[in-house]
């Protein structure tokens, strides 16, 4: 079981923060996933993979809570969204307060795209405003298309890879059946390549210009003995890269 500040009495959480001055702050979201997975699974797989991040970097967990920046998800049932100044400003709360406990060293492990701007913002300016601080942000997401796609699993909403998160979760939680046939709906995969380019990019306001119901993918391709390697492949996968920043020469950050 990974250190979490929730979990721990208060000596057991100085003792944490004096040994190693990390923190792992896990990132998601409440929004709809379709008929067959819970409006929590952005949350459930960032809470997941923080876990294992936080064993293998001797890291105090701390929950951000569930919610997350979602406005392309507005209007369907059980879609909670924040607004970013609401975000941003829970986030630098809770920032600095850790950083008065004595962390100098965060990382963030996101699972939902719609934080990403908000996250970056709180991170810069946390970085620029305290001379030993360095935030190191994982878009875990991003590292599990990495993993998965050569084995044909794609980073759809709603899809193979969301669908295996929930599994290594709690396999209670989905619902296969009620997903029927894999889907994909004329220029949804163009449009989720369109918007996550590098290079070029634009914006989808409405989830459901990629999908009349809000999600498209192939979740009959998550497998149990794919979901017992989840958080092992997907940590793997960031963990190297997140060492690099944090222990990149200051100077090399500023």
């Amino acid at each position: 079981m990974p250190n979490a500040i929730d979990r721990l009495p208060s000596p057991d959480v100085a003792e944490v923060l004096a040994r190693s001055r990390t923190v792992v702050v896990p990132f998601g979201s409440i929004e709809q996933h379709g008929p067959h997975l819970p409006c929590g699974t952005d949350t459930y797989a960032a809470e997941l993979l923080a876990d294992g991040m936080a064993e293998r970097l001797d890291a105090l967990v701390v929950p951000f809570g569930p919610y997350g920046v979602t406005p392309i998800h507005a209007g369907h049932p059980g879609t909670v969204n924040l607004r970013r100044e609401v975000f941003e400003g829970l986030l630098r709360n809770i920032c600095d307060e850790l950083v008065a406990m004595g962390a100098n060293r965060f990382v963030f492990v996101n699972w939902h795209e719609g934080n990403i701007a908000s996250m970056d913002a709180v991170a810069t300016e946390l970085q620029a405003d305290h001379d030993d601080v360095v935030v190191a942000t994982a878009q875990a997401c991003y590292s599990a298309k990495r993993v998965y796609e050569p084995q044909g699993g794609e980073l759809t909403h709603g899809g193979a890879i969301e669908a295996l998160a929930v599994m290594a979760h709690d396999p209670d939680l989905l619902a296969l059946d009620r997903a029927g046939e894999p889907t994909r709906p004329e220029g949804a995969v163009a449009l989720d390549e369109m918007r996550r380019s590098h290079e070029v990019y634009g914006y989808v306001t409405d989830v459901t210009l990629m999908a009349h119901d809000g999600w498209y993918g192939n979740p009959s391709w998550a497998t149990p003995e794919r979901a017992e390697r989840f958080v092992d492949e997907v940590c793997d996968a960031m963990v190297e890269r997140v060492r690099l920043v944090l222990d990149a020469p200051r100077d090399l950050r500023a």
